[in-house]
């Protein structure tokens, strides 16, 4: 009997809600410290895709005016905005997808998160999609995930101390990371903006993280850098040197490893002086980020310190080599500090291909595990 000749054009999708997404494995902090890994090493090779002319772009953003004759068009304000960030992954992940989200800081006055993201995986043959999924523990993870795999490999072996700028959602993922990559830590020091946001952030440590013997709050950013063997500072807001923390080089202990995936301002001095080992997740995004807002583009567009660095780069004051991709180090090429007791800075701007490897790898377990609900597209489309 002849095959049938008819072609599937089927096209169904996984649906996975926030709560079936943590039943999938999305919180499991050490394997998505194993994959952003992989991500990284394939990031630093080239097997990979983004947005742009360059495949290096972080995104595609809709931001709106400071003023409008249109009355129902939003208004500029803190974290406001749309942003699509596509990308294909190659090795073993060998897919496409996207995350989207629409960001505002007033959110959290009506008890939502600051950004609400969904992701979208699809065939990288036919562009069908075959997952959709809540994306915010997804972004949360495998952004904390970054720095917690290069704080596996780069900070003391025996850190005892973790100073944390910024105590939001953002630093709340980045406390399981850091205490995945150095289950030695015991001695916390919180520094906000408000005192108050400061004290929950410690009931939070309390609570979920007895290890914890010394809980500290920090009046200042400084007493929460210093001392500490671990760093991570993630502070979002305005764009501007004036609404960004500072950190001051003398500040650093020897050895100690900043992890720095928001707005940060640094002196110059200490930057260029050779003293900390500058390391990115990926140099090419931020020289992406500098062709479409030109320098200075750490002052006008985005307050990433890896930003930062690619400024003084592009003016001839810092030499391209001082910057490494972490990539390079996860495989050897590169090494990880000059010199013993050199302090790291990580800069992490964040990318869509590690949103689309660690969804994935969600999508798999999900999928083995019999999680989620799947919807139709068409059985045939309508229009071919």
């Amino acid at each position: 009997m002849a095959a049938d000749p008819t072609p599937d054009t089927r096209i169904h999708m996984l649906y996975l809600s926030e709560p079936e997404v943590i039943a999938a494995g999305m919180k499991d902090m050490e394997r998505c410290m194993e994959v952003m890994e992989e991500v990284l090493v394939l990031v630093a090779k080239g097997d990979y895709r983004m947005a742009g002319s360059s495949a290096n772009s972080h995104g595609a953003q809709i931001g709106f005016p400071s003023s409008s004759p249109f009355p129902g068009m939003p208004l500029d304000a803190a974290d406001r905005r749309f942003m699509a960030m596509p990308a294909y992954l190659g090795g073993r992940f060998d897919v496409a997808g996207v995350k989207w989200y629409g960001s505002n800081i007033d959110n959290r006055e009506k008890g939502l998160p600051r950004s609400i993201h969904l992701i979208v995986l699809n065939d990288k043959e036919t562009g069908a999609p075959f997952a959709i999924m809540s994306g915010n523990l997804e972004s949360a993870y495998r952004t904390a995930a970054v720095p917690g795999a290069a704080a596996k490999k780069l900070a003391p072996v025996d850190a005892r101390s973790l100073g944390i700028i910024g105590p939001g959602a953002m630093n709340k993922s980045a406390l399981h990371a850091m205490t995945t990559a150095r289950p030695t830590l015991d001695t916390i020091r919180i520094n906000g903006r408000r005192r108050s946001t400061s004290e929950a952030f410690a009931a939070y440590v309390k609570e979920h993280y007895p290890q914890f013997t010394t809980i500290e709050i920090a009046d200042t950013v400084e007493a929460a850098v210093r001392d500490s063997d671990i760093v991570s500072e993630a502070v979002t807001g305005l764009v501007g040197s004036e609404n960004y923390p500072y950190i001051d080089g003398d500040w650093i202990k020897p050895g100690a490893f900043l992890s720095l995936p928001a707005n940060l301002r640094m002196d110059k001095e200490y930057t260029l002086s050779g003293k900390a080992r500058l390391i990115a997740d990926a140099k090419k995004i931020y020289e992406a980020w500098a062709e479409e807002y030109p320098s200075p583009s750490h002052e006008t567009a985005f307050g990433m310190i890896g930003l930062y660095w690619q400024d003084l780069i592009d003016a001839g004051e810092l030499d391209e080599s001082r910057v490494v991709n972490i990539g390079d180090v996860f495989d050897g090429t590169a090494a990880g500090r000059d010199f013993d007791e050199q302090p790291v800075l990580f800069s992490v701007g964040g990318m869509g291909v590690e949103d689309v490897a660690w969804a994935k790898t969600v999508y798999e377990n999900a999928l083995a595990q019999g999680i989620g609900t799947t919807l139709k597209l068409w059985d045939a489309p309508d229009l071919a």
